[in-house]
């Protein structure tokens, strides 16, 4: 672990710098989380900023990880266009938390509208940056890198640029339930719904397959074949919680639910 550490920052100093700033928050976040009682809807508000800082922190470093690869890439482009746009999303995130309001979906008012907007619009400016560094991958040729993971990685960001852009389901809903109001369940600190549909376990299912895809397929599979084969499963899980999520139906039901239907029978 310490050898990855250090040569995360060899690769990408700025990026590494940048991701434990947002580990510090996301500490700072969970603590509050247990110390304050301040929520929006039904759950603790800094679990949102924490959820949103820690993400940030893998994808960061993730992304500056696979990016040392790239010939003639503009890295300080890129690390600055995240710290900025991430960064932006982060502090806005955790200022609304503190007030006990919501950052997203949020229109009660025309600041907060055009907050909520720009926060979208950040959100789709990284996606798209990542979708062109999706592109590079397939363009270059890696010969120094196992075809197994660079294929990992390839289709690790296919996967998250799709589920990244599923964000705007939610979106244009204002709502990230199917069945209910912005449910949210108090599941350990992912807060997903466990009596409606919750379109955040496809969103989070498949943007992390931008560190599992390629973390399995370097260390445990080893193989191209294997590694396409486990991305396409990977990816067939998202898109069934997604449908799953849209017919309302929760991934995890509560017991107390599971219950009473035994009990009508």
């Amino acid at each position: 672990m310490t050898d990855i550490i250090l040569q995360l920052k060899h690769r990408n100093e700025t990026m590494f710098y940048f991701g434990l700033i947002c580990l510090l928050f996301s500490i700072i976040f969970l603590i509050l989380a247990k110390t304050t009682s301040t929520q929006v809807y039904g759950v603790n508000a800094w679990y949102k900023p924490f959820k949103f800082a820690f993400s940030t922190l893998t994808f960061a470093l993730a992304m500056a990880w696979y990016c040392f690869y790239l010939p003639d890439f503009n890295i300080k482009l890129f690390n600055w266009s995240i710290i900025l746009l991430l960064g932006f999303e982060i502090v806005y995130i955790a200022v609304q938390a503190g007030k006990g309001e919501l950052s997203h979906y949020n229109q009660t008012t025309p600041f907060y509208s055009a907050m909520f907007s720009l926060m979208a619009l950040a959100a789709t400016l990284v996606t798209l940056y990542t979708a062109y560094i999706g592109f590079l991958f397939f363009k270059n040729t890696f010969p120094e890198l196992p075809d197994y993971y660079v294929w990992a990685i390839r289709l690790g960001i296919i996967i998250f640029v799709i589920f990244s852009f599923e964000g705007f389901v939610m979106g244009s809903r204002l709502n990230h339930s199917v069945g209910a109001l912005n449910d949210n369940s108090n599941l350990f600190v992912l807060g997903w719904s466990k009596t409606e549909g919750d379109l955040r376990i496809s969103h989070f299912m498949g943007m992390h397959a931008l560190q599992v895809l390629p973390v399995l397929s370097y260390f445990i599979l080893k193989n191209t074949k294997w590694t396409i084969g486990l991305s396409l499963v990977y990816g067939l899980l998202a898109v069934l919680t997604l449908v799953q999520a849209l017919q309302g139906r929760p991934l995890i039901k509560e017991l107390k639910a599971q219950k009473e239907i035994i009990n009508t029978k």
